[in-house]
């Protein structure tokens, strides 16, 4: 790290008693190396805690030198978009299920907590992409991703319509629940479960990857970082839909307004432990390379 960590932002769900014993002595930990410890105010610590300083969740990214998401990989998530516009890295502590991005275990974590703090962690540069949806009526919201953005059906049984386009060009007219917009990085998570390709982190492309689409020739299509994908929803009775960035929900999306996503100039960094593998996560996590043969590898 080029710069001396003074401030550390912890950031997880202290209700789940896993999260809340592995952040209560992580809390120790960093005030042991003279490290001020930073959480949302929004949030509510252990008990018993001490010695915390407390501030509102929008100031975490400009006050803290490093973020630790103690959880799983939405907490992770949850994590890079109070960091995104301010360069500050995070490191994942897994107490959540998969964990394709927290790959720190708890056994590991105060070992990684120091390799941290003197700079000696491996660091991956993440691409994030950006939403920008513009209503009919001029107003526009807009977000970061780092796994994917995602256009979904509402409250509502019925599919949606909706076409796709690329830098511009139209691709296609799709009728299912949406589509998944994904990074490589994201493309392990919603976009996998909808068939698309994993793709290696440092590769620079994006998938579109159509939810349940209602056309079996309607497949996932691997294009560069740096299209601009558009999507419009087309008119359809008792059409409700939405966009979600990483889970979060962005705004409603209607006929006449515009989606589009493209590639951020901000980026993410993570931090691993030295020797960290890209393929023996995916066989952990997958469970690839178990058969009757022996893997000792």
């Amino acid at each position: 790290m080029a710069s001396p960590v003074r401030a550390c932002a912890v950031v997880g769900r202290f209700a789940d008693t896993r999260v809340a014993e592995s952040a209560a002595a992580l809390f120790t930990h960093l005030r042991s190396r003279g490290v001020e410890v930073l959480v949302s105010q929004e949030s509510s610590p252990p008990d018993g805690v001490q010695g915390l300083t407390r501030l509102p969740e929008a100031r975490i990214g400009e006050r803290a030198d490093l973020v630790i998401a103690v959880g799983g990989d939405g907490t992770l998530l949850y994590a890079a978009g109070l960091v995104a516009r301010h360069g500050v890295p995070l490191l994942g502590i897994n107490r959540g299920r998969l964990g394709f991005l927290t790959d720190v275990m708890p056994q590991d974590m105060l070992s990684s907590v120091d390799a941290a703090l003197q700079g000696t962690l491996e660091r991956d540069e993440r691409a994030l992409l950006r939403a920008c949806l513009r209503r009919s009526g001029g107003e526009v919201a807009e977000a970061l991703a780092l796994n994917d953005v995602v256009l979904q059906k509402a409250a509502t049984a019925r599919m949606l319509d909706f076409e796709t386009h690329v830098n511009g060009r139209y691709l296609n007219t799709h009728a299912g629940d949406g589509i998944v917009v994904a990074t490589a990085t994201g493309s392990t998570a919603y976009a996998l479960s909808c068939g698309g390709p994993i793709v290696e982190p440092g590769v620079d492309v994006l998938v579109l990857a159509p939810i349940c689409p209602h056309t079996l020739s309607d497949r996932p299509i691997v294009v560069s970082a740096r299209s601009e994908i558009e999507l419009r929803l087309l008119e359809r009775p008792d059409t409700q839909a939405e966009v979600a960035c990483d889970g979060a929900l962005l705004g409603e999306l209607a006929p006449g307004d515009r989606l589009t996503i493209n590639e951020a100039k901000e980026r993410v960094t993570l931090l691993h432990p030295p020797g960290h593998d890209y393929f023996r996560l995916l066989r952990s996590k997958l469970h690839w390379g178990r058969g009757n043969r022996d893997h000792s590898r």
